[in-house]
């Protein structure tokens, strides 16, 4: 992860809403969990995809250029797009939002890389 997840103090202010990984362009890009892709296009210039992945949760992809169309069926590990440019990754990463609920939140929790807490009762 070469930039992390940074929430917006409030839903519009400035943040990070994902993580940025390192990639190049033309580096395979392969779905986080299995969905359907929702969107799969130019958003602002950039090439995005975005795979719902039921339960009010979807993952978003850019700058790619996919590989499938909205619609098609995707399971956890599947090609679906290569790295492309534009955004503000500079031709150094793709960019990985994830949203529940229409909520950001950081995909590390959802796709792994950071433990959930167990909360455990208290002795005594």
């Amino acid at each position: 992860v070469v930039a992390p997840f940074r929430a917006p103090p409030t839903p519009y202010s400035a943040g990070h809403r994902g993580i940025d990984v390192a990639a190049l362009p033309g580096d395979p890009v392969v779905a986080p969990a299995n969905g359907v892709v929702s969107y799969a296009g130019p958003v602002a210039g950039r090439g995005v995809l975005s795979i719902d992945h039921g339960g009010g949760v979807v993952s978003s992809i850019e700058p790619v250029a996919a590989g499938v169309a909205a619609g098609a069926a995707v399971r956890a590990g599947d090609p679906v797009a290569i790295v492309a440019t534009g955004g503000h990754c500079d031709d150094r990463c793709v960019h990985l939002g994830v949203r529940v609920h229409g909520e950001y939140v950081s995909p590390l929790l959802w796709f792994g890389g950071v433990p959930r807490a167990v909360l455990l009762p208290m002795a005594g």
